[in-house]
C-alpha cells in the first residue's frame, strides 16, 4: 500500500521537519508559562512554609503580611502567650529593600526574627546562623553574595554569615534575614531629618517596637481555628490559619497571574492550531493530482482521510518533542523559577493531539472533494 503522506513528507522533508519546530517553539513557550505559573506558586508558599506556623496574628481587616500592609505593637507577644493552647510566639517583620552588589542594584526581600532564639525562618546550606545581634545576615545565593561579603543595607553595614538556596519572596525577590531589632530600625526609623521635621510639626512619635505579624505555635492537641477565635475575640485582630493564609497567598495574589497565564496559552494555542491547519491545507492542496490519482484506482475516502490526518499527527508529535526540549533546555534561564512537571507535559501533548486532528479536517475535507477525473485531464 502506497502510503501518500510519507511520500510527500520524504519529498520535502526538510521543510515539514523546520515547520514542524517552528510550531514546536509555540508550544514550548505554552509549557515554559505553565512552568512560570507552577512556579508562582511554588515561590508563594516558600517562606511561609519554612516559618511554618500554625497561626497567623495580623492587623484587624488586612489579609496578612504577604498580601497587605500589617502593622501590630511587638509587646503584643506577652498577651499571645497567655492564651491557653499557645506553646511559642514570634514577631516578624516583611520589607522589600534594595541592596547593591558592584554598583548593581539588587532588588530582595527582608524578614526579620528573634535571631536569638531557636527559631528560624530558613533553611541555611552554609554558613551558621546570626549569633550576634548586630550586623550579622544571611542572605540567598540569589543574590550573588558569599559568606564573609559585607552588605550594604540603609544605615549600617552587615556581615554575610550564612547563605540559604532559592528562598524568595511571593514576587521572585531573593530572601535576607537578619535580627528583628536592626529589622525594626530599618523598616519604622525615620531619617534623622524626618524626626526633625516631626518635631516641629508637634509630632515626635518614631516609634520602633512594631512588627508585620506574629507567628503562633501551638501545644499538641489543641484546635488552631477554636485558638484563633479566642485571640481575635479578645484582642481584636486578624487570625489566619496556615491553610487560610496559603488560600490567601495563591488565590489574591497569584489568581490575576493565572488567568493572565491562561489567555496567553489559549491564544499561544490556537495559533498553533491555525499554523498546522495551513500548513497541511497546503500540502494537501499540493498534492490534488496524486489524491485524484488514488481515488481512479480505487483508494477509498477512509485511506486519504488517514493518510492526511497522519501528516497532521506527525507534525503535532515533532512540534511537541521539539517545544518540550526548548521548555527544560531554557528553564533554567528565566528570572522567575519555572518548574516543569511530567503531568502538565502529558495534559499538553493530548492537547496538542487533539489539535493535529482537528487540524487535518480541513485538509481531508478539500481532498475528499477532488474528483477523480481531474487526474485524467492533467
Amino acid at each position: 500500500m502506497i502510503n501518500l503522506a510519507w511520500r510527500d513528507i520524504s519529498h520535502s522533508l526538510g521543510k515539514f521537519i523546520t515547520t514542524a519546530l517552528g510550531v514546536g517553539l509555540l508550544i514550548g513557550v505554552v509549557l515554559v508559562m505553565i512552568g512560570i505559573y507552577r512556579g508562582m506558586v511554588h515561590d508563594a508558599m516558600i517562606v511561609p512554609n519554612n516559618i511554618a506556623p500554625d497561626l497567623w496574628v495580623v492587623q484587624k481587616e488586612t489579609l496578612g503580611p504577604f498580601a497587605e500592609s500589617s502593622r501590630l505593637h511587638e509587646d503584643l507577644k506577652y498577651s499571645l502567650k497567655g492564651f491557653e493552647g499557645v506553646s511559642a510566639v514570634h514577631p516578624l517583620t516583611f520589607q522589600g529593600v534594595q541592596i547593591h552588589k558592584n554598583g548593581k542594584p539588587i532588588r530582595v526581600y527582608a524578614l526579620g526574627y528573634e535571631s536569638l532564639s531557636s527559631f528560624q525562618p530558613f533553611t541555611l546550606t552554609s554558613g551558621t546562623a546570626i549569633k550576634i545581634r548586630n550586623r550579622e545576615i544571611i542572605v540567598d545565593t540569589k543574590t550573588g553574595f558569599k559568606l564573609g561579603d559585607e552588605v550594604h543595607l540603609g544605615r549600617n553595614r552587615y556581615t554575610v554569615v550564612g547563605l540559604t538556596h532559592k528562598a524568595v519572596s511571593s514576587g521572585g525577590d531573593p530572601m535576607i534575614y537578619l535580627d528583628l531589632r536592626e529589622a525594626q530600625e530599618l523598616q519604622f526609623l525615620f531619617s534623622n531629618e524626618q524626626i526633625r521635621n516631626d518635631r516641629e510639626r508637634g509630632g515626635a512619635s518614631n516609634a520602633t517596637a512594631m512588627v508585620n505579624a506574629f507567628s503562633l505555635t501551638l501545644k499538641a492537641g489543641f484546635d488552631p481555628k477554636t485558638v484563633g477565635d479566642e485571640i481575635q475575640r479578645w484582642k481584636h485582630q486578624e487570625v489566619y490559619t496556615a491553610q487560610e493564609q496559603s488560600d490567601i497567598l495563591t488565590k489574591n495574589l497569584i489568581e490575576r497571574s493565572a488567568k493572565q497565564i491562561g489567555m496567553f496559552t489559549m491564544i499561544l494555542l490556537i495559533v498553533s492550531s491555525v499554523i498546522i491547519s495551513l500548513i497541511i491545507y497546503t500540502m494537501t492542496m499540493g498534492k490534488m493530482k496524486e489524491i485524484a490519482i488514488l481515488k481512479l484506482i480505487g483508494a477509498s475516502n477512509m485511506l486519504i482521510t488517514k493518510m492526511i490526518a497522519q501528516q497532521s499527527l506527525l507534525m503535532g508529535a515533532i512540534a511537541f518533542a521539539g517545544g518540550a526540549l526548548f521548555a527544560n533546555a531554557s528553564a533554567n534561564y528565566f528570572p522567575k523559577t519555572v518548574i516543569l512537571i511530567p503531568s502538565d507535559g502529558l495534559k499538553l501533548f493530548a492537547v496538542v493531539i487533539i489539535i493535529s486532528i482537528l487540524a487535518s479536517l480541513g485538509g481531508i475535507r478539500s481532498a475528499l472533494k477532488i474528483d477523480p477525473a481531474s487526474a485524467i485531464g492533467g
